[in-house]
């Protein structure tokens, strides 16, 4: 089985602030740091850092030389990337004093897919692989047709939860990957509980994994029901946890491991990532989490 992961690649400019800006408001910021991230490429980081080989298709612009590099030093297969005149995605990330964060998106080349680069990828993918999604991206319900169709195991993580969505048919996502904002949209509710009762109704043949912040995580598939407790530490920066979460309890799944070691070793790998500054650099490997 093989893993593609069709996602976002982001230079990530990251502004330490006392206070995330209010409406109307100047302030100053204490420092500014520039990293690699997007999405896409900080759970294909997370997963090739927790010993899986990924292959990830995306596009960058002018400017994504050291996107590029990144993931070639990361080991992920780039054969499937594009480099396109233009400005690649970016990010403005605001760090405040708690370690909470606000983040603005541009697209930029991450939103320049086209049908013809997506049904020439997924031509080398075939029924039983596994293809990861999230939503910084276009023709995103395109994918989801096309890799159905193919029988590739399809992963959502829908973030972020905009009108794009509206489009996909979710009835043909495997594994939705979900945290407490994403899950109440897809639900219609907030409580876990009900979100998962829900979930579980609309689409009875889905894996749910519900990551809860500092109250951990859920799993759960038809009438199995996994609880994870969040490890506690301190928190510095929670920009890629959730991506640090998903790489490698994907990592688990195809390495056929029980489901309640995935989400122990999900929520170390989480924690490492929120005790360091920044995205994809945060994100630790597997010697990091075994030691």
């Amino acid at each position: 089985m093989k893993i593609l992961n069709i996602g976002s690649l982001n230079i990530d400019y990251v502004y330490t602030v006392d206070h995330i800006v209010k409406e109307g408001e100047t302030i100053a910021s204490m420092q500014l740091e520039s990293f690699c991230g997007g999405k896409g490429l900080n759970q294909s980081i997370a997963l090739s850092r927790a010993g899986t080989k990924v292959y990830h298709m995306g596009i960058v612009g002018e400017d994504g030389e050291m996107l590029l590099e990144a993931c070639k030093n990361d080991g992920i297969d780039t054969r499937y990337l594009k480099q396109i005149e233009g400005k690649s995605g970016h990010a403005i990330i605001q760090v405040d004093k708690d370690a909470q964060n606000s983040i603005l998106l541009y697209a930029g080349s991450n939103r320049m897919f086209t049908k013809e680069y997506i049904d020439e990828v997924l031509e080398n993918f075939q029924e039983g692989d596994m293809l990861l999604l999230q939503n910084e991206i276009n023709l995103v319900d395109y994918i989801v047709e096309v890799a159905y169709k193919k029988g590739l195991i399809i992963v959502l993580n829908p973030s972020p939860y905009n009108e794009y969505l509206e489009s996909v048919d979710m009835s043909k996502i495997s594994i939705f990957l979900v945290n407490e904002v994403e899950a109440a949209q897809i639900a219609g509710a907030e409580d876990p509980k009900d979100v998962l009762t829900l979930m579980k109704e609309k689409y009875p043949e889905a894996k749910v994994i519900l990551t809860l912040g500092d109250k951990g995580s859920i799993y759960q598939y038809k009438d199995q029901v996994v609880s994870q407790d969040a490890i506690k530490v301190k928190v510095v920066d929670t920009t890629a946890a959730g991506d640090t979460f998903t790489g490698y309890f994907l990592a688990g799944l195809l390495a056929n491991k029980p489901v309640e070691q995935i989400l122990q070793e999900s929520a170390k790998a989480a924690a490492m990532a929120v005790s360091r500054k920044g995205a994809a650099v945060s994100i630790p490997y597997r010697r990091d989490i075994e030691n």
